[in-house]
This record gives C-alpha cells, structure tokens and sequence, in this order.
C-alpha cells in the first residue's frame, strides 16, 4: 500500500471519531482543515504553499468581487488563476523546445502540484458566481476549508461553494444510512479501480493497454485498434468513477453530500448526453462558464457550433498542454456539432425511426465514436495517434490481428462485465422490492474490495487523473 493511501486510511477514521464530542461548527471547521492540508501536504509540503496562496488570493478578490462585481476585477482574478495554471500545468512541456539556458533548465524542473487544475476551477467558479450577485459569504476559515477540502483537493469533482459551504455549517451528524452508503460507494471504488488497474497492466507482463501504447510498436490492425481503443476507454472509466466513488463515499461517511461524477456514461446514446454523464463536474463547469456566457454573445448557428468546438477544446487543454488534447477536444466538438446537425435534418425532413432500431443504433455509433476518440487522449505521439486511426479505417487491415490473444480476452470480459451488471442492476431495480444484501454479505464484499482495491492496485501504478 501506498504511504499516502495508509495515511489516509489511518487518519480519517482518527478525525471522524474527534468529530463527534465538539459542539462548535467553527471548531468543526478547524479539524477539518487541518486535516486536509495534513493529508494535501503529505504530496509535497511546496504544494501545500502553493495551495495556500492560492487561496488567499482568491478569498481577497472574492472580498473585492462581493464590493463591486465588476468586468475588469473578474478579469484580474481570471488572470492570476491562468497565470498561476499555465505555470505549473502550460510552461514545462515548452523547455524541451527552447534552446539551452537556465530558463529553460528551470521551466524542466517545474513539478506539476496535485489537483492544481481542479482546486483553479473551484477558485474560478466561485469569482464567477460573485460577479453573477450569487449570496455566498464565506469566512477566511471556511474558503480555505473549501479550497483545501480533503475528499476533492485531489482530483475531483469540481465543488461549488453554493454546494458545500452550507454543508460546512451544518451540525455535525452523519447517520447509519451515511455510514452504509458510504461504505458501499467505497466498496465500488476499490473494485473498479483494481479493474481499471488490471486493465492498464494486462493478464501478463507487457500486455496491458499501457504497455502496449507506451511500447510506441507499428502495425496495429484495426482490430488491434479497436481493442486498445475500447480497452483503455474502460480503463479510463473505471480507474476514474472508481476513484470518484471512494471520494463521495468517503466523504458521505463524514455527513456530505458531493455531487456526481458519472452517470453509466457507456450507455449514452448520443455525445451530447455522454458529455452529460462524464466527468459531470468538469463538463457542466465548461457548459456554465464558458459555453453559456460565450454562445448568448451572438444569435448565429455557427457561433454556437464554434463556441461547442472550442469549449470542448478547452476541455481537452485543461488536461494537458499537448496537441493530441488539442485534437482530442476538436474531435469531440466535432461529434457535437455533427450530433446536432442530425438531429435538425431529422426534425427539417420529419424523419420517422423505429426507436427500437434507432436506439440501439445510436448507442453503437456513440460508443464506437466516443472509444476511437480515446486514441488522441492515450497516444504517446501524433504518428502514434495517426497511425491507429489509419488502421482502424482501413478495411484491408481487418483480416488479421497482432495483439497477444490475452489482450482481446481481458477487453471483452470487462467490457462485457460491465453491461452485463449494468442490465442486471435495471433488473434488480424493478423486481427486488426493497431486498437488502444481509450484513455479512456486505462485509464480505467489503473484505474482497479492499483486498482487490488496496493490496492489488497499489502495487500497479498511480490514479490515472493526479497526472491532471
């Protein structure tokens, strides 16, 4: 296990037993800021600073903000959390590109603080919800916490003050249902992340999705493709709703409720609803902030679909500085715009579809156009990237494939697997009527999780978005 993962399982049950016997919501308060920035400086105490700064500056732009909500003040605030984003997250990957001097020698050095990108967009939408005259009047203590929060500081999801500061305030009483639920959603966070661990590190040394892209190989055949594609799609998801379970039942535990993140988005049958359903956090900050604001400036259709495009490359760069993200997002606002130019030749020709033909279709399409994008957002490089995408649209490769047969095994099961218990939960939804799992069922789910989630995931390979 890792030293942090211990730290954290050790000192959470310790605070959520100190909780209990204060009575004061402000020394509440206290305890569980000095327990986040306890957990966040255990990944570096510079992070720490950094995060602190960070926070002060913006709970000082905030002050001015709720003064006098104006242009040029949320512009300035803007500016700082940019500025300090690109530093980090836009300026490092420049070094290699410049010629040798100690500028570029210190831009290498740069080391990417965890979480920064989420904890910026908490900063950015609470200035954006000031200069909207939203009521939100948080003490220093209690924006800190909100920056700091231990459940989200690291990756997700995206908070809003509105959300959480009336939960800081709120008498400290998490119930049994809190304490059953939480365990659940931590139960099925370590399960999924073992899967996406298993996934990425393959049944044999070397023959996992990430091996194989890391391993910058030629000659994929467009089955090879697809099962990479696929593949490190769900390796992605359950590695990611994996971990945003832990969170929100880890946090449910201590009596909050922090908004979704997923939502089965493999079942979509459009990219507009799977962008509703992944990384709900990130994708509604996107829609509000950016999208919004930006399409009511002009009336004409292709503003909007130039403002879908470049709000999806945006979500693409707040990944990472990298053309492939640039072009992950593009390729993503492209399927937008086409998904909604469908659907008005549909409305302009009254077009009538069985939707028992047309659901599932639409689901095939979507699914298979949403993992093919994932070639962009995994490639190591654009031959890479190009290189796959040629092959899966090549017919002539489809005769034949050269990854090991372990590989195609691994994809379809989990894959498989998942819908299978998708389907089987809709079933249990409608006919179960109130079952309950009996206690020692669920003790014995908790005991296989840990023991999937904790001692095999650790040895593997870190969370998939601290990267982020």
């Amino acid at each position: 296990m890792s030293s942090q993962a211990l730290l954290y399982v050790i000192v959470l049950p310790i605070v959520w037993l100190l909780l209990w016997p204060l009575k004061s919501v402000r020394s509440r308060q206290i305890l569980l800021l000095i327990t986040s920035y306890a957990l966040y400086a255990s990944w570096g105490l510079r992070f720490l600073g950094l995060l602190v700064c960070s926070s002060l500056v913006n709970y000082v732009m905030g002050v001015l903000l709720r003064r006098k909500p104006s242009v040029p003040r949320l512009w300035l605030g803007i500016a700082l959390n940019v500025a300090l984003l690109a530093t980090f997250k836009y300026l490092p990957p420049l070094a290699p590109l410049l010629p040798a001097s100690p500028f570029g020698s210190a831009l290498a050095k740069i080391v990417l603080p965890v979480g920064i990108s989420f904890w910026t967009f908490q900063a950015l939408s609470y200035l954006f919800d000031l200069y909207r005259e939203e009521e939100l009047d948080p003490s220093l203590l209690e924006f800190l916490l909100y920056m700091a929060f231990w459940p989200t500081v690291l990756s997700g999801p995206i908070c809003r003050l509105s959300s959480l500061l009336p939960q800081f305030r709120a008498p400290y009483q998490p119930t049994s249902q809190d304490v059953r639920d939480g365990l659940d959603r931590i139960c099925i966070g370590l399960f999924m992340t073992a899967l996406g661990q298993i996934l990425g590190a393959g049944l044999h040394t070397g023959q996992g999705i990430d091996g194989i892209f890391d391993s910058a190989r030629t000659g994929f055949t467009g089955p090879d493709v697809w099962c990479l594609a696929i593949g490190y799609g769900f390796e992605l998801f359950f590695n990611f709703a994996g971990y945003t379970h832990m969170v929100i039942g880890a946090a449910r535990l201590f009596g909050f409720r922090l908004d979704e993140n997923f939502d089965r988005p493999y079942l979509s049958t459009t990219p507009s609803e799977f962008w509703t359903r992944w990384h709900m956090s990130l994708s509604f900050w996107i829609r509000d902030y950016l999208f919004l604001p930006m399409v009511m400036l002009r009336r004409e259709v292709w503003w909007r679909s130039f403002v879908l495009v470049l709000s999806m490359v945006v979500f693409g760069l707040w990944h990472k500085g990298s053309i492939l993200f640039v072009l992950w997002g593009l390729y993503q606002g492209i399927l937008l715009v086409l998904h909604r130019q469908w659907q008005q030749l549909r409305v302009r020709n009254d077009w009538q579809i069985s939707q028992g033909i047309m659901g599932p279709l639409s689901w095939l399409v979507t699914f298979c156009a949403i993992c093919l994008g994932w070639v962009f957002f995994r490639s190591d490089s654009l031959v890479q990237a190009f290189s796959m995408l040629g092959a899966a649209l090549n017919p002539a490769t489809y005769a034949r494939y050269t990854l090991p047969g372990s590989v195609f095994l691994l994809v379809g099961t989990l894959s498989l697997g998942y819908f299978a218990t998708m389907g089987g939960q809709q079933l249990l939804r409608k006919y179960s009527d109130g079952i309950r799992v009996p206690l020692e069922a669920r003790f014995a789910l908790y005991a296989v999780a840990v023991y999937l989630g904790i001692f095999h995931a650790a040895q593997t390979q870190a969370f998939i978005y601290f990267q982020f």
